[in-house]
């Protein structure tokens, strides 16, 4: 059912936005191809669909930033040929950005009224008092928090920095809010404060459109729901009348029932040995091992010492204690040149960031960390270089325009899929895969799951630390738990549930004890 054909019925009076048949064309692509959404007033509309199936250009061309080729736009019933951002503040719609993209170097203050700062009557100069009150009051009263007005953006926490952009939104009394990837950088607790205020603000009247590749927040949290694939509405129906399993099936057009691929593997020789692994004030004698073959997850809450671990065994931090044994050999990595050498490879959690060169080539990428592999006497044999980059974008299903096209124009899927590729390159033994999914769509989290467990199946070692608990119970063999820096649990995957790991990562679970 398309959003032309809605299976709720909406009159004018009750329609915040409309988008009837938008086109949107970027040189010879096609972003948008009729794309058709209808969202009522004081509700909480999900917007969805795959990296590319035109969630972005959507919202684009309703913040003013393009206009559309063909279609109508309507806010409130009022046909629009043009939107601006200025435009759009004055309609009352705002958007909270995944990026947050504040100015680091402002105050809380600053950033709160900045463009539209309160003045003394009749005079040109600030009444900071009057702002001041008027922030403490919208954070008091929907965070129940007292930011420091003084303090910059760069020195706040990532969900403080959320706080600011939503308050600066509130501040100006929103018709319509626009979130965009809101829990992608939250942890969980962080994630429900979110979650209460968006109840909260659709029960004051406020409506709402929630962009998220976390369909079980779609199916929790949202009334309607549109979806969008290959620049087109698939769907566009309420909440009530699906499911988070039926809204992926929609995206990738396949029953995505069996989305952790089924492996029969056997664990072949201890690869990595662990033991009273320490580094001071972050985590304490960690022991645990891994086989060939076998896929360990690693969990924990923010600030257990997860995510520490897996960057002493990469050597980004030092240990302070403790061995680690790659196939008995002694390792203490001191920088992530040792751990390379010794055949560890990590996805880092940013892959933009540190996962990948966004302005290299797919080839330039891939072949980055193995060089030393297609030299000879100072000398690159290009045709090799090239004969093995080819092989890699077929074997991994790498979407892009050629091995020249620049990672920055890959979807995030696909940029993960290069990360991966970079570390096959150089044949590495160890994967270490920090938050492996995050940000992606449904589709490409099935073919990120399915090579992971391709690389297991082939004889290598692969631990995975992910906050995503379905994901970590789907796809692993084994799950470590980690709370308040110490390893509290060790799970086996096929017979436990994401319940009983969320027990043990919060300490909830009795007779909690140290493993190994």
């Amino acid at each position: 059912m398309t959003a032309t054909e809605p299976a709720f019925a909406a009159d004018n009076k009750e329609q915040v936005v409309r988008f009837d048949r938008v086109v949107k064309r970027f040189g010879g692509a096609q972003a948008l191809a009729g794309a058709s959404l209808t969202v009522r007033r004081g509700t909480v509309h999900g917007l969805v669909g795959q990296n590319g199936a035109g969630k972005s250009t959507l919202i684009k061309l309703l913040a003013g930033l393009h206009r559309p080729d063909e279609g109508r736009i309507e806010i409130e019933g009022r046909q629009y040929d043009r939107l601006t951002p200025h435009l759009c503040e004055e309609l009352g719609i705002h958007f909270i950005h995944q990026d947050r993209l504040l100015v680091p170097t402002f105050t809380v203050g600053e950033t709160l009224f900045l463009g539209r700062e309160l003045r003394l009557a009749g005079t040109p100069f600030l009444d900071r008092r009057a702002m001041q009150r008027r922030a403490e009051e919208i954070l008091a009263n929907y965070f129940g928090v007292d930011l420091p007005r003084n303090a910059l953006i760069s020195e706040l926490s990532t969900a403080e920095q959320q706080i600011v952009q939503i308050t600066r939104a509130l501040l100006h009394q929103p018709k319509l809010l626009v979130f965009d990837e809101p829990t992608a950088a939250l942890v969980r607790q962080e994630a429900d404060m979110l979650f209460c205020l968006i109840r909260r603000l659709r029960s004051e009247g406020v409506t709402i459109i929630y962009i998220s590749h976390y369909l079980n927040e779609i199916e929790a949290l949202c009334d309607d729901v549109t979806v969008l694939r290959n620049g087109v509405d698939v769907a566009s129906l309420p909440m009530s009348e699906t499911s988070a399993n039926g809204i992926a099936t929609l995206m990738v057009e396949r029953d995505i029932g069996e989305m952790f691929p089924k492996r029969q593997v056997e664990f072949g020789a201890e690869i990595l040995k662990v033991r009273n692994l320490s580094a001071a004030n972050r985590f304490h004698d960690v022991s645990f091992t891994l086989h060939r073959g076998e896929i360990l997850g690693i969990t924990g809450l923010l600030g257990s010492g997860a995510k520490d671990l897996v960057r002493t065994l990469f050597g980004l931090q030092a240990a302070t204690s403790g061995e680690i044994d790659i196939e008995t050999q002694a390792l203490k990595p001191r920088s992530p040149v040792e751990a390379v050498n010794h055949q560890l490879a990590l996805v880092p959690e940013d892959r933009r960031g540190h996962g990948v060169g966004l302005d290299l080539s797919v080839r330039e990428n891939i072949t980055l960390s193995s060089l030393s592999r297609y030299t000879r006497f100072g000398f690159l044999n290009r045709k090799r270089e090239t004969s093995d980059t080819d092989d890699l974008i077929k074997r991994l299903q790498i979407k892009t325009a050629g091995r020249e096209a620049l990672v920055r124009t890959l979807s995030g899927g696909n940029q993960q899929k290069v990360a991966i590729a970079k570390w096959l390159s150089r044949q590495s033994e160890i994967y270490l895969l920090d938050e492996p999914t995050v940000g992606v769509d449904i589709g490409s989290k099935v073919e990120i799951y399915s090579l992971i467990g391709e690389l297991a199946t082939r004889g290598a070692g692969v631990i995975v630390l992910s906050s995503d608990l379905p994901e970590l119970v789907g796809i692993t063999d084994r799950i470590l738990v980690l709370f308040r820096g110490r390893l509290a649990r060790e799970l086996i995957s096929s017979q436990t549930t994401t319940d009983e790991v969320l027990s043990a990562s919060t300490g909830a679970v009795e007779g909690l004890r140290h493993v190994g």
